[in-house]
């Protein structure tokens, strides 16, 4: 398999909340939700980069659409790690993060490894990694 990852989709039990979450909390762009015509179809987009998008879809379409029955979320199941340029920024995404209504579960500290990093979670429970790598480089 080539490596040619270019959606991920987060199983989520409200999706305007969710939505504005990432739309107008972190600012993430969108056009919004699309597919409201279908009984679960409706999912909101949000580009990312290089082609990568993160898609926000109820669980239960989820689970309908995978033949797989609708379970617990369990934060530690996934992280999505967003790496920055500074420790500045860390600390910078960890605020708007919180003020966008985000639970910070560990704030920013020095890590083990070298780094920077604090995580949160978004209003579903998925946990994001913030993180500053001096080894990483950062490309726009």
């Amino acid at each position: 398999m080539k490596p040619r990852i270019t959606l991920l989709t987060l199983g989520v039990d409200d999706l305007e909340k969710s939505l504005q979450f990432y739309r107008d909390g972190l600012g993430l762009p969108t056009q919004g939700i699309v597919g409201q015509e279908f009984e679960y179809g409706a999912v909101a987009f949000f580009d990312l980069q290089n082609g990568l998008k993160l898609a926000l879809w109820p669980r239960k379409s989820i689970a309908r659409d995978s033949a797989i029955p609708l379970q617990s979320p369990s934060a530690t199941e996934l992280t999505i790690g967003h790496n920055v340029g500074s420790k500045t920024e860390v600390d910078a995404v960890m605020r708007q993060a919180e003020k966008a209504g985000a639970r910070v579960g560990k704030p920013a500290e020095d890590t083990f490894w070298g780094g920077y990093a604090g995580y949160f979670q978004d209003p579903d429970g998925h946990l994001w990694e913030i993180a500053w790598n001096p080894h990483m480089e950062i490309r726009d």
